[in-house]
């Protein structure tokens, strides 16, 4: 069996993407050099383990962190990438996959149902992985029980999660029952059980040390934002000046998941915080701005809020996604209602806060920021 690059693909010809070896520091790495494009920069930020080089004025991998696939994958439609620089015996071999071609009509209706980049992302990936397996097939023959088969494989051999599964399960369904227009009861696909795992959660003291264990002030406004507001890191780092609502007192978040828009509560402490972040780095556009203004990568998040709370002595490992959990668990503990809460996080499945209720105007003034209480008691 012949394997080979998937080099030869159509894409945004006015965009141009350059592959080439190189050295940084004592690191063989893999540049990636475009002309400055926001769409393109945001892509790439969003990719995991890419860098930028000053020195080297490009976008890098190390090379052993390099996934060529997952490059055009992401960059699929969006700019022509020339990887003649590269050779192809110098990428791992479990890097190099069998070039696939994804109907076109994939695309078009992941286009049409507005799905984020990310999940585009995702579904290409696995769906690319799934023709691979059945090569030589007509994926619309494929029948039921060859692709259970398919993903009991995955499952044994791969130690694959329970949430990949559903992932995986999703992107084919997407094709036999989206794209192809066939009835969810054709597709019958063993779905895993559901873990009843519990959040991890911070306590209050445990947060305050992660906050104040920071002298720069656009961290601390990252932090104290993700707690606060209880945000996903999408949601922070797609927030702009005008998304603070400093005489309504509320934080607008708009698209996050499910492409919803709602309201939390803004924090007092946090708006002195984000005067002060305001005056010092005075951004145009985001409210949280990376290297030449752009937006903040949530690779940047996760590395702010990781060496926060190193310096703070906090042992176990914590994420950006620990905060939203605390900040629902500490208004929970505080006495706030559980629907209340669910609307501050943009819930929207009763499987998630057992009740749905959507508050269409939530007097924000009657409730009591956790982080405003943790300062004021502080003083």
């Amino acid at each position: 069996m012949t394997i080979i690059l998937d080099t030869n693909i159509t894409l945004n010809s006015s965009r141009n993407i350059k592959l080439s070896f190189s050295t940084h520091g004592e690191n063989e790495v893999v540049l990636v050099r475009f002309d400055y494009d926001k769409e393109l920069i945001k892509i790439i930020k969003n990719i995991g383990k890419a860098k930028w080089s000053q020195t080297n004025k490009s976008w890098y991998f190390i090379k052993t962190d390099f996934d060529l696939p997952k490059l055009i994958n992401v960059f699929r439609g969006k700019a022509l990438i020339d990887v003649t620089a590269i050779d192809n015996k110098q990428i791992p071999k479990s890097k190099i996959k069998l070039k696939v071609s994804i109907p076109s009509s994939y695309y078009d209706m992941l286009d049409q149902k507005r799905y984020s980049h990310s999940t585009r992302a995702t579904y290409t990936n696995y769906f690319e992985d799934f023709i691979r397996y059945f090569s030589g097939r007509s994926i619309d023959d494929i029948t039921v029980d060859e692709i259970n088969g398919y993903i009991l494989k995955l499952i044994r051999k791969q130690s694959m999660s329970a949430s990949q599964q559903n992932q995986r399960i999703n992107s084919i369904k997407f094709y036999y029952e989206k794209v192809l227009g066939r009835e969810k009861l054709y597709y019958k696909i063993e779905r895993p059980k559901r873990t009843n795992t519990l959040p991890n959660v911070l306590s209050v003291v445990e947060v305050k040390k992660i906050i104040d264990s920071t002298s720069n002030i656009k961290h601390k406004c990252v932090i104290s934002l993700l707690y606060s507001a209880g945000l996903r890191r999408s949601e922070l780092i797609n927030l702009k000046l005008d998304s603070i609502l400093s005489g309504q007192m509320q934080i607008k978040i708009c698209k996050s998941k499910g492409n919803r828009d709602r309201y939390v509560g803004l924090s007092s402490h946090l708006l002195e915080l984000l005067r002060e972040y305001y005056k010092e780095f005075k951004p145009k556009e985001w409210l949280i701005e990376g290297q030449n203004r752009e937006q903040y990568s949530a690779t940047s998040v996760l590395n702010v809020v990781k060496k926060a709370a190193k310096i703070a002595g906090i042992s176990r490992r914590v994420t950006p996604h620990m905060l939203r959990h605390s900040f629902a668990t500490h208004h929970l503990e505080s006495g706030t209602d559980l629907r209340y809460i669910q609307e501050f996080l943009g819930h929207s499945s009763s499987k998630t806060t057992e009740v749905y209720t959507h508050v269409a105007k939530t007097d924000f003034s009657k409730f009591r920021n956790p982080l405003d209480s943790m300062y004021d008691d502080n003083d």
